[in-house]
């Protein structure tokens, strides 16, 4: 389904461990036609001031009404509820979207950080502070 979402091959960056491991931190959106949108995220084990958004899909049908917005202020709440107080994610380079869209959610930008994610990968890093409740 992801890769019908994209265009592209991209369900190799879903492995199941993160359903398996991460449900209770993993939103869902559901519509009339299914699954609108979901995003997968997790409480940082060694960081505990850290959480961190590991990937966000929404629908083509479902897209620039607000619901990625949405999954990230829900998660936002979640992370904040357990004490965190930073909200982190990446994107590669060249990813123009999603940089935009990280920026108009108020994270702040760091990179492309060179070799981020080995040799030659680099990556956009995105931070949010987030106030606790």
């Amino acid at each position: 389904m992801v890769d019908d979402w994209w265009g592209r091959p991209i369900s190799a960056s879903l492995p199941r461990l993160f359903l398996d491991h991460f449900h209770r931190t993993s939103l869902v959106a559901e519509d009339g036609d299914g699954l609108a949108g979901f995003l997968i995220g997790l409480l940082s084990p060694s960081l505990p001031d850290s959480a961190y958004v590991h990937f966000v899909g929404v629908a083509p049908r479902a897209r620039r009404g607000g619901l990625a917005r949405d999954l990230y202020q829900r998660f936002f709440d979640l992370a904040a509820a357990e004490g965190r107080t930073k909200v982190k994610a990446i994107t590669s380079p060249v990813n123009q979207r999603s940089i935009a869209f990280h920026t108009a959610m108020g994270f702040t930008v760091t990179g492309p950080v060179a070799d981020y994610d080995g040799p030659a990968v680099d990556r956009v890093v995105f931070q949010r502070e987030l106030p606790l409740p």
